[in-house]
This record gives structure tokens, sequence and C-alpha cells, in this order.
């Protein structure tokens, strides 16, 4: 054919992996399941660029913005940072972070973009990411290090420690350093070894909180101290005999979905954020057009790229009814 495949106008650089339990995951029904061409000629030229190049990675790429600007070699941070907002206003992605195991008691907040080549309503997210859509989400907890057991007095100071370190991210006025965490993380264990949830250690120390805090450290090391549950107490009826260990699940090595504005991460319930976003960054996202345009400041081997990937849309659009495996934006 005289038209040039898309996909092969797209780079095809190295790129990085995120660390272990990050990155990239596939919503249900993506690929591995179908060896269906995607379909991103509903889009921009910029969003479908970037969309066919993310579609491509690898489950566990890193999907950070500098990452894949780096790649990209017709956009910078900020046209990339763009092209994934309105990537999550069409239904592509959702960022969001999670609570998985590490060990045996051990916890650890990771950080994932969930992809979906199928453009998805808010509901269909909502659904998903609450664990009640088809298929769920069934990651399974973070392998600890080979060869290396995890002591549980350690992994629920782990746990502690993350526990307190995500106090800033729920509200400003707790916002603790490394090194107040790790002060504090001796005290927190306790009340993860008394058997409080996460949701309850976080309740008890984020209600009440007065207008301004001046020494977040000082307010919570004291209600640590105060607030401290009882021990639990003992129970004498026999334990049952131990079953099968149970498959990984929505339930199992994956305590909390949290979904997080695309742009700027602030966290929130899946209905609190239509399209992926905040009401602050949604407000000043406006839907983009076409964002590459072949003017004299432009090199002469990226207008070429550009001029290429433009002819291949035009002549694919014109093929009415045809059906071309491997085209990129086959209608």
């Amino acid at each position: 054919m005289a038209s040039e495949n898309s996909i092969s106008a797209l780079p095809a650089p190295a790129h990085p992996m995120a660390n272990a339990g990050y990155g990239k995951r596939a919503a249900p029904g993506e690929p591995g399941q179908t060896r269906r061409s995607p379909d991103f000629g509903h889009l921009p030229l910029r969003e479908a660029y970037v969309a066919a190049f993310v579609d491509r990675l690898p489950e566990g790429a890193a999907m950070d913005v500098k990452s894949l600007a780096k790649v990209l070699p017709l956009y910078g941070q900020q046209a990339v940072g763009s092209a994934l907002n309105a990537l999550s206003r069409a239904g592509h992605l959702r960022r969001v972070r999670q609570l998985a195991e590490t060990g045996d008691t051990g916890t650890r907040w990771v950080f994932r973009t969930y992809w979906s080549r199928v453009a998805r309503d808010d509901e269909w997210w909502t659904r998903f990411l609450t664990g009640d859509g088809a298929g769920g989400l069934d990651d399974p907890a973070l392998p600890a290090a080979p060869g290396v057991p995890v002591p549980p007095p350690v992994a629920t100071r782990s746990t502690a420690y993350q526990a307190l370190a995500q106090l800033g991210r729920i509200d400003g006025r707790l916002t603790l350093s490394a090194a107040d965490c790790a002060a504090l993380a001796d005290l927190a264990a306790p009340w993860f070894e008394r058997g409080v949830t996460l949701d309850r250690f976080t309740c008890a120390l984020t209600s009440g909180l007065p207008g301004v805090v001046h020494a977040p450290r000082a307010l919570l090391g004291r209600r640590l101290r105060d607030k401290l549950p009882p021990e639990a107490a003992p129970d004498l009826t026999p334990a049952p005999a131990p079953g099968p260990r149970p498959a990984p699940g929505p339930a199992h090595g994956l305590r909390r979905t949290i979904v997080e504005c695309t742009e700027c991460g602030v966290p929130g319930r899946p209905q609190a954020l239509p399209g992926g976003l905040c009401r602050a960054c949604a407000a000043r996202e406006r839907p983009s057009g076409p964002s590459v345009t072949a003017t004299a400041d432009v090199a002469p081997d990226v207008r070429r790229h550009v001029s290429r990937i433009r002819a291949a849309i035009a002549t694919r659009r014109g093929q009415v009814g045809a059906s071309e495996p491997g085209l990129l934006f086959s209608r």
C-alpha cells in the first residue's frame, strides 16, 4: 500500500519499567485477551499518538509523565501531561494508589495506572475500581525479597510508617517528614498489633483537628499515646483446622484502592473524580484539537514524521468498509 502503517511511525526506544508492583496495569478485556487492533481514531492527533504508544507498553511499564516524555520525540512533559489528562477524560486510563501486602503482615502504598484501550465511562471505572466490575481488582500481594523472611514486628512497624506517611495526603495539616514518620512508627505499630484497621487508625488521628496545626509530629505523638486502644482479651475458643490458602482475589493482598487525580494526584472516591480529574484540574483543562502543526520552527524530520501519521489517518479513513488488521486507526 502507498500509506504507511501508523504504528511503524511511532517511536520504539526501550521504555523503562516501574518498580515491582507499580506502573501500567491493563483493565479487564484488554491486550492479552484480544488481538484486535486498537481504534483511537476518535481522539485528536496528539492524544491518539500517545494512546498508541501506551497501548503497546507491557504490564508494569513506567507511566509517569517524565518517563513517557523521554521516549516520545514529538512532545515535552507538559504536552504529554495534557495528553494523559485528555485520555483520562476520554475514559482510557485512571491513576490509583493501592495498599498491597509486602510480606507476612507488611503493607505499602503502590501507585498504578490502569489502562483501557476501549474508552470507558465513569460508571464502569467506578464499578471496576471498587471491586464490583467484571474481573475486579485481582492483583496479588507484592512478593517479598527472595530468601528473606519478613519478621512480623518489622512488618508491623513498616505498616505503621506507611500509615503515618499517607496522613499528609489525606489532610495537609498532618504532613510529616521521613524523620517524623520513623520517630512515630514505634508509637503507631502497637495499634496494628492490636488489630486496628487502616481506616480506623486514620480516622482516630484525623478527626477533630484544630484549624491550624503548628506541630503535627507532637500532636500525632500525643494522639497515638492517648487513643491507643486496649489489647484484645484472649480468645479461648479452639482455633479451627487450617484450610487451603485462598487464591488472590479482590479481598486478598489488596486492602484498599484510592483513585487519584491524573493531573495533580489528589486522592478521592471514584465518584468525586469524574473523568479521573479533580474539580480544580478539570476546570483548568480544555479539550484540545490536533496539537502538532508543521510550522517553520519545527525540525524537518519532525514535520515529515507528522505528515506520515496524518497521511496514514487520512488514507485509512477514506477506506470505507475496509478491514486491515495491524492498522492503528482502523474504523
